[in-house]
């Protein structure tokens, strides 16, 4: 999600040609000899999308392909309250779906509370920090036409829960896209962290249908966290930055055990940050050529985690610029590689594929841009985990095509299904494995306070049903909502 509404610019529209790798074989080979006009929306192949009534209450909030339909739920722009007594928050943002008792899924739900919107945590579940953090998770049990069947609170006390990752022991792992705590300095809302009584910028691991012990897992790192993906076969957990005004970077944590086996992360692994063989330092945030491909090595990140010195209740001497960098920088003092607002990520049949969502355009001079590192409209990036090259499998020429995109999760079909974060209109894209993008569905939300349209709400947690047939996805805003869609999935090549 995005970091920093306040100051967000308009798009910047220079794109230019920098050096790139060779071009790509093996699973990448239909991206990388995907037609230019193929990448563009609409086309006699896409789908039309067509207004669709809600089967809540017949209002029209999605347009989408003939033959396909949507229920929405947990809407707050009216009061929300869950089975456990918790008032519902808005900001529904990333999101993992489970299999649930008798055919049901199971959805556990981040909320992107940052410190500016809260005095203490929701829910009367067991809080990581019991100061101004009202971020979190909740979990819903629905059937595959969104109908709830219960709800709770499954983590509290946390900031900025933005994305994460389903865990295939089980368990979704939640990111909290800040570093803020006691010991830093405001971030860019201005609000004092003096009300926060534990550091903050982990990821913390909630178990499906249950309750998060509400551990943060240091080794993992303090960051600005967006999205975690998970390697079974190599026991590695893929993780995301999203930094607004700096360069980001694409990590790797292996934990001391292997989750597949104990059925958790340890806090006792290794983290690592990628880096360029050959090219250090590397500003993968610049435009790339069609299907460039890169041999990666990994470098280590000595210290992870960090608690800066300061005076409890007072303001601390280090600012969250400072702190947002410190992890960082240690992998760029190694030759780790650069690129623009790492968000959401998937991992699929050895496969990581992760959105940058303002890539591709010129590359950026340093490592700083307060107005936005980043000067392209987007990419999508895949890592393959056994050859261990990352490629740039799409590169959004415009926003036309693909404006924005952050969170993705994949189709049984291997379709990428990719979120956009836009300013305008706001779609569902598909990303075909030929090559072809295509519209899922556009919202068309309007106030049912105000009338005013709503369309600048961006589409998160994008997630299918362990049977494939449902898709869902959430509307991130203050007032929140979820959407179950589903419909002839293969029909549109989902």
């Amino acid at each position: 999600m995005h970091q920093e509404d306040a100051v967000r610019l308009d798009r910047r529209t220079m794109l230019r040609t920098s050096g790139a790798g060779a071009l790509v074989g093996g699973p990448f080979a239909g991206f990388a000899a995907m037609p230019a006009a193929a990448a563009r929306p609409g086309g006699t192949w896409a789908p039309e999308l067509v207004p669709t009534r809600d089967r809540r209450d017949g209002k029209v909030r999605l347009h989408l392909p003939p033959g396909f339909s949507y229920r929405s739920f947990h809407d707050t722009e009216e009061p929300v309250v869950l089975d456990d007594g918790t008032v519902l928050p808005g900001r529904h943002d990333g999101m993992g779906a489970f299999p649930g008792r008798k055919g049901t899924t199971v959805l556990v739900r981040n909320h992107e509370i940052p410190v500016a919107d809260a005095t203490e945590p929701f829910g009367p579940a067991r809080s990581y920090d019991e100061g101004t953090a009202g971020g979190g998770t909740t979990t819903v049990r629905v059937t595959g036409d969104g109908r709830v069947l219960s709800s709770f609170t499954s983590l509290s006390g946390t900031i900025m829960n933005c994305s994460g990752g389903i865990m295939p022991w089980g368990s979704w792992v939640t990111c909290e896209e800040t570093v803020n705590g006691p010991d830093v300095g405001p971030d860019f809302t201005g609000t004092p962290n003096t009300g926060l009584q534990k550091p903050h910028g982990y990821v913390f691991e909630v178990p499906a249908g249950g309750r998060s012990k509400a551990r943060p897992v240091r080794g993992a790192g303090r960051f600005a966290h967006e999205a975690v993906s998970f390697d079974p076969k190599r026991g590695s957990l893929y993780l995301t930055e999203d930094n607004f005004g700096f360069a980001s970077g694409f990590y790797r944590y292996t934990p001391r055990r292997n989750p597949m086996k104990c059925g958790y992360l340890d806090d006792e692994g290794v983290l690592e940050m990628l880096a360029v063989k050959g090219r250090p330092n590397l500003h993968l945030e610049g435009h790339q050529r069609r299907g460039a491909t890169y041999d990666v090595r990994w470098v280590r990140i000595d210290e992870p985690d960090f608690l800066f010195d300061h005076v409890p209740g007072q303001p601390a001497p280090t600012t969250n610029d400072e702190a947002l960098v410190f992890v960082g920088d240690q992998g760029r003092a190694k030759g780790a590689a650069s690129f623009s607002r790492l968000e959401g990520q998937v991992y699929d049949r050895g496969v990581v594929y992760f959105t940058s969502t303002e890539g591709g355009g010129a590359p950026e001079p340093g490592t700083a841009n307060p107005e936005g590192y980043g000067n392209g409209f987007g990419q999508v990036w895949g890592y393959d985990t056994r050859r261990q090259t990352l490629t740039c499998v799409f590169q959004s020429p415009d926003q036309s095509v693909l404006d924005f995109p952050d969170n993705v999760t994949t189709s049984r079909r291997g379709t990428l299904v990719v979120c956009e974060d836009s300013s305008g209109d706001n779609y569902l894209r598909g990303l075909s494995p030929k090559g072809r993008l295509w519209d899922i569905a556009l919202n068309r939300l309007t106030s049912g306070t105000t009338d005013e349209d709503r369309f600048a709400d961006e589409f998160a947690g994008s997630t299918f049903s362990t049977d494939g047939r449902t898709l869902f996805v959430n509307i991130q805003a203050a007032a929140g909502m979820t959407f179950a869609i589903w419909g002839p999935w293969g029909r549109i090549g989902v």
